[in-house]
């Protein structure tokens, strides 16, 4: 052990409360500075998407000086994951795609750690590579993992062993083909969407430090704090009341900061060094290859309909590129197969939808969650369709548009949604059926329209938990663990605390997570936390209340029925004279006549899980069970002007709708509809991850890989919220987060149809795929 390390551990044992100073000065995971001891983690990614790793040599690494670790997969033997237990810390084996990380170095700067990593010699022996999902389920193809069966993997997904498929997820409603041999038209076509990445503006960061009491402290840039600490105290064997994950705020997730990713090697780093920090930094490179993607999906849409319009059947199969690790994009393709007939009254579906292994990089959570992707299939089909019965897309939507009571895919009834109102608002702000025209005669324009749903995609025991104290000044902390991502978290659970309280909003301060002190939250995905975390907080602020109108009844003799809070001071509905200002009690008590106290501190919990919903499903059918608690519903459109020289597509306004049941704070809701939409409008133009024949990435930039600024977003803008209240949702809110994206790809694939009468399959819908489109269409260029 060397002094340096004698110094840390008298440190670190002692003053382990300034931790709290370091992460109150820092506002985002990178600026965390843990002092001179901080050590700097390098990782070495395989050259191949697929091979056997033959042997790994370190020997020159280690002789680095200011080397203080080198680790690789012989060190870290475990695996985690979310879900399916199918992802190691370090490639033992094989690796699978390229990136992979096979070795990490730990060292007294970044720069010897740089050079050191260089140094670590990996002979492999290469394998074939699969980067088609079709072409991964062929029975002859090469197994990407073949110990398959052998993973722990959740009750609800359904690996077959010696194949390339992580899972599949079946429906079955109705009697399908009969149903298409009854139908009046039909259509069915393929769909593709690619891979695209979540492009934050702060990387993947993590600092970890491991003490010699066998205490690990992480400050990471997480959706997940509690779920990190369970997947970390699990791969790594710890205890979980010794792993504490501190979470700054996230310089933007869209999901790719879920679940675990680099921080587990962040913990193992730490681990083998210590008393010594260590941080991790991705680059913009590591970003792209070594975080989750969205999925790429293949999707085929059959569907057949009455002439009047009635949607009759839906035969939807999506086969979906999880890449390389199903561990957490096997939910994506579990939930969206359980959602995948849109917002549509549907008697009769068939739906597969399946995970299967590629060799490229792991896929995972995106904002949408799979519906995007889905979507865009369904709703090209839908405009489709509705030119080919001569009826307009609107009224053929509002037509088969899902209303509450209806049964959805697998056979439980829709709840309250507002999807009629969210068309209306949209057609009008739109000006649906007014025909617009360029002043340019080099240019047309053209609306699309599309119809949206979302279900917030989460195991049947999610929960959310809420402490909140008061304070001498009757100010409160609200303890809890859902993320501030940007979204607006912090302010929604303010106000629902100030709500029920009585208290002005600048009396309320929202903690960032510590799980430490914060109590549980699943994560901070799936646009629910403004439902379930919002529940909770609220439980907790009637807890607090009950305490403080108890104590006063008491105190007072009042019935408790006629007291209330009003501006920080409790009220009496029989007495308006009567006012107690809560800073005179919520913490001291109040005093009786005999000189004795009632009350004390006010400290309310609250906690929140939904009773009524349940993963056990027949995996044939899907029927039987109550996956989903509830879905948001909307609408989107777009008007759009087409260069017809370049191709290139400028959207001119748009118009969002959705059915937030209550929204807590409507310019944050209208926020996340711009926000969805430019998010949204990147991957129906832009965004596209490209792959050579290697399965190595050929834009892992953002000089190669563009994504939209605030010059691309339309200068007319339409945010509508609609309310139609959550029955079991904080004072009827729902989430929206996410849903603000999904209807953009298909609005804009509808709207270039429009405008120019041709159908793109598959986005980004760029200049090149217009002008080569309009040339195998009219056999002309543009």
């Amino acid at each position: 052990m060397t002094e340096l390390d004698l110094k840390l551990v008298g440190h670190n044992a002692v003053r382990l409360d300034g931790l709290e100073k370091i992460t109150a000065t820092a506002k985002y995971a990178d600026d965390i500075d843990l002092g001179p001891g901080m050590l700097y983690a390098a990782i070495l990614g395989s050259p191949y998407a697929h091979a056997t790793i033959k042997s790994i040599n370190t020997s020159d690494a280690e002789q680095v000086p200011g080397v203080h670790a080198v680790l690789s997969g012989q060190d870290c033997p475990g695996t985690c994951g979310l879900y399916l237990k199918d992802s190691q810390l370090f490639a033992r084996d094989r690796v699978r795609y390229v990136g992979q990380q096979v070795a990490a170095v730990v060292a007294s700067s970044q720069g010897i750690a740089d050079k050191a990593i260089s140094l670590v010699k990996v002979e492999y022996e290469p394998l074939p590579v699969l980067q088609d999902p079709l072409e991964a389920l062929k029975p002859d193809a090469v197994l990407i993992h073949p110990d398959l069966g052998d993973y722990e993997v959740v009750p609800w997904l359904y690996p077959q062993p010696g194949t390339n498929i992580a899972h599949l997820r079946k429906i079955r409603k109705g009697d399908v083909e009969k149903a298409f041999e009854e139908a009046d038209y039909i259509l069915e076509d393929w769909y593709h969407i690619p891979h695209v990445v979540h492009a934050p503006i702060e990387t993947h960061v993590s600092a970890a430090l491991y003490t010699f009491d066998g205490r690990l402290t992480m400050w990471n840039s997480t959706q997940s704090p509690h779920t990190q600490r369970n997947i970390l105290a699990n791969v790594l064997n710890l205890k979980h009341k010794d792993v504490r994950i501190i979470t700054p705020y996230v310089g933007g997730g869209f999901g790719g900061k879920a679940g675990v990713n680099m921080e587990v090697i962040a913990a193992a780093c730490a681990m083998k060094v210590p008393g010594h920090p260590v941080k991790i930094r991705y680059s913009r490179k590591d970003e792209f290859q070594n975080t989750s993607q969205r999925q790429e999906l293949k999707a085929y849409v059959k569907m057949g309909v009455k002439n009047d319009g009635t949607i009759v059947a839906l035969k939807h199969q999506l086969f979906w590129d999880v890449g390389a690790s199903a561990e957490y994009g096997s939910n994506v393709v579990n939930a969206t197969g359980f959602s995948a007939t849109g917002p549509y009254r549907i008697p009769n579906v068939w739906i597969d939808s399946y995970a299967i292994y590629t060799n490229r990089p792991p896929c995972g959570a995106y904002r949408g969650f799979g519906y995007s992707e889905f979507h865009f299939g369904i709703e090209s089909h839908i405009d489709r369709i509705a030119k080919a019965l001569n009826m307009d897309p609107v009224e053929f939507r509002k037509k088969n548009a899902i209303q509450e009571g209806d049964t959805v895919a697998y056979g439980v009834e829709m709840g309250p949604t507002g999807i009629l109102k969210c068309i209306d608002e949209v057609a009008k702000a739109i000006e649906w059926g007014k025909e617009s025209k360029s002043d340019d005669v080099n240019r047309v324009r053209g609306k699309g329209f599309a119809l949206v749903w979302k279900a917030p995609a989460m195991p049947a025991n999610e929960s959310s938990a809420a402490f909140i104290k008061f304070n001498e000044d009757a100010s409160i902390n609200i303890l809890v663990s859902g993320m501030e991502l940007g979204q607006g978290f912090m302010t929604a659970m303010g106000k629902i605390a100030a709500e029920e309280l009585g208290l002005p909003l600048e009396k309320v301060r929202v903690e960032l997570p510590d799980t430490d002190r914060n109590p549980y939250e699943w994560q901070t995905v799936a646009s629910h936390v403004t439902w379930s975390c919002g529940n909770a907080v609220r439980r907790a602020a009637i807890d607090a209340r009950n305490q403080i109108i108890n104590v006063v009844s008491i105190a007072h003799h009042i019935e408790e029925a006629d007291l209330y809070l009003e501006d920080g001071t409790v009220k009496c509905h029989a007495k308006p004279d009567f006012a107690l200002p809560l800073e005179e009690f919520v913490i001291n008590g109040i005093q009786m006549s005999d000189g004795t106290f009632r009350g004390g501190p006010v400290l309310g919990r609250g906690s929140f899980m939904p009773e009524f919903t349940s993963a056990k499903v027949d995996p044939e059918t899907g029927m039987g069970g109550h996956p989903n608690v509830h879905y948001t519903t909307g609408a989107g459109a777009v008007e759009i002007e087409i260069d017809k020289e370049t191709g290139r597509v400028r959207v001119l306004r748009m118009a969002e709708a959705f059915d937030a049941g209550k929204a807590i704070n409507p310019d944050l809701v209208k926020g996340q509809i711009e926000g969805g939409f430019v998010q949204g409008l990147g991957t129906a133009l832009w965004e596209e991850v490209i792959f050579d024949e290697e399965g190595r990435i050929r834009n892992p930039n953002f000089t190669d890989y563009k994504i939209p600024t605030s010059l691309d977003a339309p200068r007319e803008m339409h945010s509508i919220i609609v309310e139609v209240p959550q029955l079991d949702g904080p004072f009827g809110a729902r989430g929206v987060g996410e849903h603000t994206m999904i209807p953009v790809m298909p609005a804009v694939a509808n709207a270039i149809e429009n405008a120019l009468g041709i159908r793109i399959k598959s986005p980004p819908m760029t200049a090149e795929k217009i002008v080569q489109a309009l040339k195998e269409e009219t056999g002309k260029s543009l």
